[in-house]
């Protein structure tokens, strides 16, 4: 029962005192104090009914206290007097009493509150203690006397307080134990369509709210809230806000629907389509919807919940702290537990307070330890405990698994945590935290890409765009992944810049880094636009601050103007920088590598040689001066150097160790003697440039050069046929085709995780080789084609040449016309770039002409006219090229004159092959027209006449219906004219009937008379059959089959057909009944 129930006017309850005297009480004007009505009801020994009845109008004005006084006095009453009639409704009434005090109380009392002190109030548990002794007593009391031991009542009050216990499965017996004999009962539904709320059976309680709404539209509490509930549970928003709204216009005392109205109204104010109008306004009407619930039931712990939230808002944080205590004193749900402890810890933090704020977040923690805002509020406790050990258990615990929680927020302080150095944390440890830290952001970064998907270009929710938003997450993800994806890093870099741009705070830093990325990955106007941004914005900074930040950006800027071919300005810049800090040898370095490409070797070694006399032991200077011997061509001098540099700096060096086995492969690649002692010793240099390579790689894992180095000895067999260790004659040509094969499998898959690391052209050509050595010859086009588009812009002729010989072997394995084009489009290319080699104008020529001999061979079915008109033109073409090269006076020609001669000379035999294939192509292609031609008109003479077959079904479908529509017209017109002239029969027959005269009822019947009757009366069904026989065609078989349902006292006489007098015989008379022409003409 509901303590806001209103019982209607004009109500009242008579008592009689001593069978003389009736004293009426009106129920609609009790008095408080019920000592009077006590007393009248103990004089006049009323029956239970009464007490009871008083005591529940008592309970339903709100005076509990007086209920259970008039209650108690009851029982006294009874027992006083020794009635027999058993107080059983009694103590379920005292039972629904202590559940009503029950709804009032706090579920547990805070000792330590500092605003809400409810040490004096009795908590919920303890009433709903009573309640349940009270159903005890009743239940003794009811079988004691015979009654039973339960009812209606009983069952309802029983369910009423088990589902305040929240015993769902005892509750929902008693429920439908009631529902069983009374489907229709209000409370029971109630009580059984909010277990199935709880248990998220939301369907099934909707069905219910629905049916109580039906049953009792004035029901209260109101089930349009619990409808509401249910709608919103299933993504019915609108709905769900309908029903409150009409649930409060009904009830508009009714704290529940405002309650839940101002929360909707709040939320929605929310939205990023929302204008500050509107949202001002919103704020506005929820603050007030939700003031008013509070007001209506100041111990509802969900409207102090949404209350709190707005004063914290407001920065009332002792209101706000009252507000969260009374949540967690009087919530009767975990969830709403979790979020008073969590309001108050946010109070307590915002007030400075945090071993307060600290012990409210642990408890909600220890509540529900997967509830992402108290695990957070939790971990920032612990971090400014200076707990960041504890702080990532904390949050690791919330995201892993059982029951992970998908929180980026939660995530990104994770991250951040474990990226962060902390003191004691090995650096193998510290390794595995940052690559864990690179998990978590990544899970955040693909989170936010997701959601940004989902909002299909809007605004992310404020949260979300939080964290989209902030600098400092990018710039961290730049700094995990600067040593091992530049790619990663420029675009983290990216995000940062671009936030920070809007809002109006570059940092220099931040574009130096970018800029570097930029120019690493040959973005030379991007890196140089940044770099003098970054140098501009330093301009408002302290000078010892920038004093560092500019002389790395100056350098950067240098680089820059020399990779753009700005010498000058590169040459100005590195003198700056020379002249404020003599001894920054990078930047002598870039002034050195400017005069060796200006062929001043002497004037850039003498400034190596400064740098190394001041910094010999910089091993990038060490590296660099090896890249400047190998480029100037003293190998011998680069190898005494580099092998110094390993055996007196660091045998380490992974530099070193790579331009060691470069300069040893590159030796023993260019050795051509044939002697045993120089095979020997060309074996033993690739041997040893392979070790070189290995002992890199153990070094450092991630050396792109020595595996790409590892990757081409292995594509070349260096160390097998190459290196002279297999003689070429020991094996069979199928045997170094299948090595071939393997070695170019294993080569490519290491380019395959080079291409990750080296941002270079090289990589694509050469597994564009290996893709070629496998016959694997769309692979190679691929590869060849990245690397000119992406590194050469199409001007590579090499490349070019490799893409050509690709498509030759392609068109020639497959026959396919489009790839000999392709193969002839970039021979083609490669001439334009370099018009005077003729070694591509032989290659064009082949070209020509092996697509003409290509196309001669193919069936005259699988080639077109056009095609092979257009091929052997260009044989022809191809045959003046040959002509040409075979005639060339030149002392040298990069191909064989006799070669170009005999490709003359069969290029004729071609030719005139193909006069005789373009005879043969010109008859077929005809021939197939006029198949064509032929089976076109046979299409259409068929479609014509399947068409006028189509017609004449149509007509015929016609004609028939109209035939049945005039059949169906005929019949019924025949329908109507026989019943007709059976009508005017019967009247006819009715005229010509002689009145009788009649006989007293003394005379009866005599035995005589009594015999025909009966035989009239079986000739009478004889005739009515044979009368449906007839007019069968008229009516159904039902109707010939119905008999008169009452008992027929009076007989007329009917006129017959003739057809029924010949089938009669020689009687002359016939009856029928008065009934069975009444239906028959009914049924007419």
């Amino acid at each position: 029962m509901d303590d806001s129930y209103v019982p209607p006017p004009g109500r009242s309850i008579d008592i009689e005192l001593g069978g003389q005297e009736v004293i009426t009480i009106d129920l609609d004007n009790l008095d408080p104090n019920p000592e009077d009505v006590l007393d009248l009801l103990k004089d006049g020994q009323c029956k239970m009914s009464v007490w009871t009845k008083l005591a529940g109008e008592y309970w339903r004005r709100g005076y509990l206290d007086a209920a259970e006084k008039i209650a108690n006095s009851a029982i006294e009453s009874f027992q006083t007097n020794g009635s027999s009639e058993s107080p059983q409704p009694v103590y379920t009434l005292l039972a629904n009493l202590q559940i009503a005090h029950a709804r009032k109380a706090p579920k547990m009392i805070l000792t330590n509150a500092r605003q809400d002190i409810m040490t004096k109030e009795k908590p919920k548990e303890h009433y709903h203690r009573e309640a349940a002794q009270y159903l005890n007593i009743g239940e003794r009391v009811g079988a004691e006397s015979g009654e039973g031991v339960g009812g209606t009542l009983a069952f309802l009050t029983r369910g009423i307080q088990q589902l305040a216990t929240r015993s769902m499965d005892d509750a929902l017996r008693s429920f439908e134990g009631v529902l069983a004999e009374k489907p229709t009962n209000v409370v029971a539904l109630l009580g059984k369509a909010r277990i199935l709320y709880a248990r998220r059976n939301y369907k099934e309680s909707l069905k219910l709210f629905q049916d109580i709404l039906r049953y009792n539209p004035q029901c209260i509490p109101d089930p349009r809230i619990g409808i509401g509930l249910c709608l919103w549970a299933m993504d019915h928003k609108a709905k769900a806000k309908a029903a409150w709204e009409r649930s409060l216009e009904v009830n508009p005392s009714e704290w529940a629907a405002q309650l839940l109205l101002g929360i909707e109204t709040i939320n929605g104010s929310k939205g990023d389509q929302v204008s500050e109008s509107e949202k001002t306004y919103a704020i506005h009407t929820g603050t007030k919807y939700i003031e008013q619930a509070f007001k209506a039931n100041q111990k509802s712990a969900a409207a102090a919940n949404a209350l709190c939230g707005i004063f914290l808002a407001k920065g009332n944080y002792n209101m706000a702290l009252k507000l969260a205590e009374r949540t967690i004193q009087f919530a009767d749900t975990l969830s709403l537990l979790t979020e008073g402890y969590i309001r108050a810890g946010r109070v307590s933090h915002a007030k400075g307070d945090v071993e307060q704020a600290t012990s409210f977040y642990m408890s909600a923690v220890e509540g529900q330890p997967k509830h992402v805002v108290a695990a957070i509020g939790m971990a920032q406790m612990q971090m400014q405990n200076d707990e960041m050990a504890a702080a990532i258990h904390t949050l690791d615990t919330l995201i892993q698994a059982p029951n992970p929680q998908r929180s980026l927020a939660a995530t990104v302080m994770l991250a951040s945590l474990r990226a962060y150095p902390r003191p004691g944390v090995s650096s193998s440890d510290l390794a595995q935290e940052k690559d864990r830290a690179k998990g978590l952001y990544e899970r955040v970064t693909k989170g936010l890409e997701i959601e940004e998907t989902r909002a299909n270009g809007g605004r992310l929710n404020a949260t979300l765009q939080m964290i989209s938003d902030d600098v400092d997450m990018h710039a961290e993800i730049a700094r995990l992944w600067q040593e091992e994806s530049l790619d990663r890093m420029s675009k983290a870099l990216k995000d940062a810049l671009k936030i920070s741009e809007g809002n109006d705070q570059v940092d220099p830093r931040l574009l130096n880094n970018l800029a570097a990325l930029q120019h690493l990955e040959g973005h030379l106007a991007e890196a140089r636009s940044m770099y003098e941004g970054a140098l501009t914005g330093l301009a408002g900074l302290i000078p010892d601050v920038t004093e560092g930040m500019s002389t790395s950006i100056l350098y950067n800027l240098g680089r820059v103007y020399e990779d753009q071919g700005e010498e000058n300005l590169a040459k100005d810049a590195y003198e700056k920088l020379v002249s404020r800090h003599p001894e920054y040898v990078d930047a002598k370095v870039r002034q050195a590598h400017m005069l060796a490409k200006l062929n001043l070797h002497n004037d850039a070694h003498e400034l190596l040689k400064q740098c190394l006399a001041s910094q010999n032991g910089n091993l990038d200077l060490r590296a660099f001066y090896t890249h400047f011997l190998i480029q100037s061509n003293s190998h011998k001098v680069a190898k005494d150097f580099v092998f110094a540099t390993l055996k007196e700096f660091d045998k380490h060096d992974v530099y070193s160790l790579c331009a060691c086995s470069a300069i040893m492969y590159h030796q023993a690649r260019e050795s051509r003697e044939a002697t045993p002692k120089a095979i020997d010793e060309r074996k033993r240099n690739f041997q040893r440039a392979a070790e070189f390579y290995e002992k890199a790689l153990q070094l450092d894992p991630l050396c792109a050069f020595a595996a790409q180095g590892l990757a081409i000895i292995t594509a070349e067999d260096a160390l097998g046929t190459l290196g002279g260790a297999m003689p070429s004659g020991t094996s069979s040509a199928s045997e170094e085709g299948q090595k071939r094969v393997l070695n170019a499998r294993e080569a490519l898959d290491v380019f395959a995780k080079v291409r990750e690391s080296i941002h270079d052209g090289s990589v694509y050509l050469n597994m564009g080789h290996c893709h070629y050595a496998r016959d694997e010859f769309d692979r190679a086009i691929e590869s060849y084609e990245t690397a000119s588009v992406r590194f050469y812009n199409g001007q590579n002729v090499p490349v070019l040449l490799c893409l050509c010989r690709s498509w030759y072997a392609k068109a020639t394995k497959d026959q396919s016309l489009l790839a000999m084009d392709n193969a002839l489009r970039y021979a083609q290319m490669a001439l334009h770039i370099q018009p005077n080699d003729k070694a591509i104008v032989y290659n064009i020529a082949m070209i020509q002409q092996k697509a003409a001999e290509m196309l001669n061979a193919v069936p005259p079915a699988k080639r077109t006219l056009k095609d092979l008109q257009r091929v052997l033109d260009q044989a022809s073409h191809a045959q003046k090229l040959f002509t040409s090269l075979a005639n060339d006076k030149s002392p040298m020609v990069p191909y064989s004159r006799e070669i170009a001669d005999e490709r003359r000379k069969y290029g004729d035999n071609v030719l005139r092959r193909g006069n005789e294939a373009l005879a043969v192509q010109k008859q077929f292609e005809a021939e197939a027209q006029a198949r064509l031609e032929a089976a076109r008109t046979k299409r259409q003479e068929e479609r014509e006449r399947q068409e006028a077959l189509e017609r004449v079904r149509i007509e015929k479908q016609r004609l028939e219906a109209e035939k049945i529509t005039e059949d169906r017209r005929i019949a019924r017109e025949q329908a109507v004219e026989w019943t007709r002239e059976v009508r005017m029969e019967s009247d006819e027959e009715k005229e010509r009937k002689p009145k009788k005269t009649r006989k007293p009822k003394a005379e009866g019947v005599s035995g005589d008379e009594a015999e025909p009757k009966k035989k009239r009366r079986g000739k009478l069904k004889k005739t009515a059959s044979e009368q449906g026989d007839e007019d069968q065609a008229v009516f159904s078989e039902d109707e010939d089959m119905e008999k008169p349902a009452k008992k027929r006292t009076t007989k007329k006489r009917v006129v017959r057909d003739e057809d029924d007098e010949e089938a009669a015989g020689p009687r002359k008379k016939q009856f029928k009944s008065k009934a069975m022409l009444s239906d028959t003409d009914d049924e007419m």
